[in-house]
C-alpha cells in the first residue's frame, strides 16, 4: 500500500468516525461530543458566578482550557479527515468549531474574552445528527428554504422601518428639543426605536401634546410592523414543501442535508 493510498484510507476512516452518525464509532464520537460541548459550556457558566469564581478559579480554569486543547485538536482532524478543509472550514459547522475555541486564545491578549465560549452552544445543533431525528432536519431544512427565499423582502422592509425611525426621530428633535431629553437626532432615533418596537424604557418621553400625539401613532403602527416579518416567513413557510435529509455528510467539503438518495454533493459535487 502506497503512502497516498494509506492517507486516503485514514482519511475514509477519519471521515467515518467523526462526520457520519451511522456507525457504531460514529454514533459513539458524536455522543461523547455532545457532553464535552454541554460541559464545556456549563464551566464557561458557572465561571461567571462570583463566588464559584473565587473558590475555584484555577480548577475552572484548568478544565476549560483541557476542553479548548481537546475541541482544538477535533477541528484539526475535522479538517484533515475532508479532501477540502478549506470549504469546510468556510462552512457553517466549520465556522461555528473555529469560534467554538477562538476566544480561549483570544483571552491571552483580551483578558475576559473566554466568556464568549458560550458560542460552542451552537454545536449542540449536531444533536439531529446523533439522536437520528430526521424529521427535525427536514423541519430546519424548510425553515432555512423559507428565511432565504423571504431575505429580499425582510432587507426592504427593514429599509422602510430605518427610514421611518430616522424621520421620526428628526420630527421629534425638532419638536421636543434637547430641554425635553432629545438632545440629538441620533437620541431621538433610539428612543423612535424603543417606541416602535414597542419596548418601551421610559428613558426620554415627550412632554409636548403634539410629541405625545405622535409617539402615540408610532406606538399603534409598531404593532403592526412587528408583524410583517413573522407573516412574510410564514407565508414562504406555508409555500415550502418538506423533504426527507439525509444525516450523510459529504467526505470532500463536510457539507450535510442532502436528499437520501444524492450519489453526488450539491455543494461541490464530490461524489457520497
Amino acid at each position: 500500500m502506497t503512502g497516498q493510498q494509506g492517507r486516503a484510507r485514514w482519511r475514509k476512516v477519519a471521515h467515518e468516525v467523526i462526520f457520519e452518525a451511522e456507525t457504531p464509532a460514529g454514533r459513539a464520537f458524536d455522543v461523547g461530543l455532545f457532553i464535552a460541548i454541554v460541559a464545556s459550556v456549563m464551566v464557561v457558566m458557572l465561571e461567571s458566578v462570583a463566588s464559584i469564581r473565587r473558590d475555584y478559579e484555577g480548577l475552572l480554569r484548568v478544565v476549560e482550557w483541557t476542553f479548548t486543547v481537546v475541541f482544538t485538536i477535533e477541528y484539526l482532524f475535522r479538517l484533515a479527515s475532508v479532501a477540502r478543509p478549506l470549504r469546510y472550514a468556510t462552512s457553517f459547522f466549520g465556522l461555528v468549531d473555529l469560534l467554538s475555541i477562538a476566544p480561549s486564545y483570544a483571552s491571552l491578549i483580551l483578558p475576559g474574552a473566554q466568556a464568549l465560549l458560550v458560542i460552542r452552544a451552537l454545536r449542540l445543533l449536531r444533536v439531529f445528527r446523533v439522536l437520528k431525528l430526521g424529521h427535525f432536519l427536514d423541519e430546519a431544512s424548510q425553515l432555512r428554504s423559507a428565511l432565504r427565499a423571504s431575505g429580499r423582502k425582510i432587507v426592504v422592509f427593514l429599509g422602510a422601518v430605518v427610514t421611518i425611525v430616522i424621520i421620526m426621530g428628526a420630527v421629534m428633535y425638532f419638536i421636543e428639543g434637547a430641554e425635553r431629553g432629545f438632545t440629538s437626532i441620533p437620541v431621538s432615533i433610539y428612543w423612535a426605536i424603543v417606541t416602535m418596537t414597542t419596548v418601551g424604557y421610559g428613558d426620554i418621553a415627550p412632554q409636548t401634546w403634539i410629541g405625545q400625539t405622535l409617539a402615540a401613532m408610532l406606538m399603534i403602527a409598531g404593532y403592526g410592523i412587528i408583524a410583517v416579518p413573522t407573516g412574510i416567513v410564514s407565508v414562504e413557510l406555508a409555500q415550502a414543501k418538506g423533504r426527507l435529509v439525509s444525516t450523510e455528510a459529504c467526505p470532500s467539503c463536510g457539507a450535510e442535508g442532502h436528499d437520501p438518495d444524492a450519489r453526488h454533493c450539491k455543494y461541490c459535487g464530490a461524489a457520497l
